[in-house]
């Protein structure tokens, strides 16, 4: 049976579906694209582990570490990946993608060799159950508490039901953010939307870390989040949006302090334009180098505004250019002899991960990891970061062929 058959069958399945069912439909695909087995892994929430997702049919497995595993080398590379052959067949790996946004991977073991029209057939079947996975949690728990390594804090689990997918892309731009830790967060948020033409990119920091567990941190990031998504739908400029954030967070709580970055980015010219309100700069990286710094402040923090207007600066950005967003919680890590992260360790990191052509999800991964790693896995502050990639302008006439993924290609053969 060819995957366009293997996924109308799964269609056909996935009506009345529950997360805990997708073991078992995985399971009943497997013999229709010559498999044995397939099995669902997800990733958890820190981006270390792949847990598998079993029930029914699906045979018992362990974890995986995404660092230094087959499994792992392809969720990381996003391609599919085949291992030397064991007993019971040829291992195929194959990402488990919404979109950009990585969810885990398929394990699919074949009797047969892994040949292209079998890797693209999983693929298909792959991009189906990565769209069960995403719509059928919106509806139960199951997905989530097997994503999470640790028990989450109140004030993590409300401030991260607010955030976007961690990674986007419209084949002209890639938007990429993860924000640590992961259970217990202390006011940082980033969101970003893209409307048109204009890609719309967002970091908050709220101040009152440590406060009620972090609660009125959270509670004001919330309220910049809503105020943030209000004026963008609204129609607001960049300066609208900035003073709309502003009144919402004084008549909430006058005495709130919010640091903050708004941005846009035309995806045809490729002109970026910033506020930056109290909030660390930016950084421009073009061909493996830092050659701008965006100015800051321009604004005010949020809550200050009616002080003083805010200034919107504009930056043309080359096809290819990165735009590495973050809050102060980044630099300021420092290791357990005192020694700060720091602006410079920041863009060497990343312009070596840029350098080594890794997807920008996992730039973002492995960079926040690196901070994590500096602290003993011991945050004093949020660490957030928001990378955008600017790979081509887009076409003027909106009804232009869209760019295919290429998450199907290349096929890693690993022995």
């Amino acid at each position: 049976m060819s995957g366009i058959e293997a996924l109308g069958r799964l269609l056909r399945q996935s009506h009345h579906a529950r997360p805990d069912d997708l073991p078992q439909m995985a399971m009943r695909a497997a013999p229709l694209v010559g498999a044995t087995a397939m099995i669902i892994y997800l990733v958890d929430h820190q981006q270390r582990e792949l847990l598998p997702l079993v029930a029914g049919d699906a045979p018992a497995r362990d974890r995986f570490m995404i660092d230094g595993t087959f499994a792992g080398r392809a969720f990381t590379t996003v391609a599919a990946c085949v291992s030397d052959a064991e007993p019971d067949g040829v291992r195929l790996w194959v990402p488990l993608t919404n979109g950009a946004e990585r969810l885990g991977i398929l394990e699919v073991v074949l009797a047969g060799p892994a040949d292209e029209p079998t890797v693209e057939d999983c693929a298909t079947v792959a991009a189906l159950l990565a769209e069960l996975v995403v719509t059928r949690d919106l509806y139960s728990d199951t997905i989530e508490r097997l994503r999470r390594r640790e028990p989450m804090g109140l004030a993590a689990e409300m401030l991260r039901a607010q955030l976007p997918p961690l990674t986007f892309s419209t084949g002209h731009l890639m938007i990429s953010g993860v924000l640590e830790p992961c259970y217990d967060v202390g006011g940082d948020a980033f969101d970003y939307a893209i409307n048109g033409d204009i890609a719309h990119l967002a970091l908050f920091d709220a101040v009152g870390h440590g406060s009620a567990g972090g609660m009125r941190a959270v509670m004001l990031a919330s309220l910049a989040l809503a105020a943030y998504r209000n004026a963008r739908r609204s129609g607001l400029d960049l300066i609208g949006t900035y003073h709309h954030i502003d009144r919402a967070v004084q008549d909430h709580d006058r005495w709130g302090l919010i640091t903050a970055v708004l941005a846009e980015l035309d995806q045809r010219t490729g002109v970026l334009r910033v506020i930056s309100a109290g909030h660390p700069s930016g950084v421009v990286i073009r061909r493996g180098k830092a050659v701008k710094i965006l100015p800051t402040p321009t604004a005010l923090p949020v809550s200050l505004g009616h002080h003083r207007p805010p200034v919107v600066v504009e930056e043309a950005l080359e096809r290819g250019d990165h735009v590495l967003l973050y809050t102060d919680g980044i630099i300021e890590a420092r290791s357990s002899d005192g020694e700060p992260f720091g602006i410079d360790r920041l863009v060497d990191f990343t312009v070596k991960a840029i350098a080594d052509q890794l997807p920008l999800p996992e730039t973002s991964r492995r960079l926040v990891h690196a901070i994590l790693d500096h602290q003993d896995d011991c945050l004093q502050d949020d660490a957030t970061v928001l990378l955008a990639r600017w790979i081509s302008p887009a076409p003027d006439n909106s009804d232009t062929e869209l760019p295919e993924s290429d998450n199907r290609a290349p096929l890693n053969a690993v022995s």
